[in-house]
């Protein structure tokens, strides 16, 4: 299967006051992101609020990204069908294959938790079939759903076993698991890096061709110019914008993360996707204003998405 090079972003679900989604703001969205170097989208995911939406709502927010992104030359949609419901998660494989996304993807449910590799085999391997022209990608995020599993012991179980299975979009903390994963038979799976914190020491390692990210919203041109600095041999300048990226981060950090604080930086950058779904706690007026000076004081209106 085809190995995905470059950054693909974690979109943000635009909505509207009321909590609806907004579908009408993606078309914007989808240009902002191509503009700055992104590779694609994976959506539905965390970043998108993905298991507070529902079926149909995942299903048109899916048409919406492929519609605004038809035109484009080599920009990929993968779809994040994992749900709570195997069922569930089939129907929507199903559609995104009827839609023609790139690919599918599902993280392991966060109720009930799966504690063994033969569970997340399983399940991984009933979503799949629903959409078995498609590339699936099992997407490793264990601080969401307790599955604290070897992704190793992973990719042995699934070897062989589901025929469209392309890889990891990896965004846990081991390194040295992440090298192991990917050095797996000579490379045989695509391990999307997920962790805009460690693109740098991934990419020393021989990996991070591509990856997946959910600060990518905002500052892709910092993080994709990650990639660009260390295939040019520019280690010093790759190390600048790592440590950048991380002083972004820890600004977010101050403001509830990514899903919160990232998705009301769009709106400082121009692009108001509106709030976040129940049970998350909006950033309040104070916090926007707190949240702008700490931008401001590392300088990101002049490093970020334009």
């Amino acid at each position: 299967m085809e190995k995905i090079k470059g950054l693909i972003d974690a979109p943000f679900t635009p909505m509207h006051a009321d909590g609806s989604i907004n579908l009408s703001v993606i078309p914007e969205y989808a240009a902002l992101l191509k503009r700055n170097g992104l590779k694609g989208v994976f959506i539905n995911g965390s970043s998108g609020e993905g298991y507070m939406l529902t079926e149909e709502e995942r299903c048109q927010i899916a048409e919406a990204w492929m519609a605004a992104t038809k035109d484009f030359d080599d920009f990929k949609v993968i779809v994040h069908v994992g749900s709570t419901c195997v069922r569930s998660s089939f129907k929507m494989a199903q559609h995104a294959q009827q839609i023609g996304a790139f690919g599918i993807g599902a993280m392991a449910p966060p109720f009930p938790k799966v504690g063994r590799i033969e569970e997340l085999v399983k399940y991984c391997e009933e979503i799949a079939c629903g959409a078995p022209q498609l590339p699936f990608y099992f997407y490793h995020i264990p601080a969401f759903n307790g599955a604290f599993l070897s992704m190793y012991d992973f990719l042995q179980a699934v070897d062989g076993r589901i025929p469209n299975f392309a890889g990891i979009k990896y965004t846990f903390e081991s390194l040295y698991e992440y090298n192991r994963c990917r050095r797996y038979k000579d490379g045989k799976f695509d391990m999307l890096h997920g962790q805009d914190e460690t693109i740098l020491p991934c990419l020393a390692m021989g990996g991070a061709q591509g990856g997946i990210g959910g600060t990518t919203n905002y500052n892709g041109r910092c993080l994709t110019g990650i990639q660009q600095a260390w295939a040019d041999g520019d280690l010093e300048k790759a190390r600048q914008l790592q440590n950048y990226a991380q002083d972004v981060i820890d600004v977010i950090c101050h403001f509830r993360g990514n899903i919160v604080g990232g998705k009301r930086i769009m709106k400082l950058i121009g692009l108001d996707l509106g709030p976040n779904r129940t049970p998350f706690q909006n950033i309040t007026p104070e916090e926007e204003v707190k949240l702008k000076a700490e931008l401001e004081a590392i300088d990101f209106f002049n490093h970020c998405n334009k």
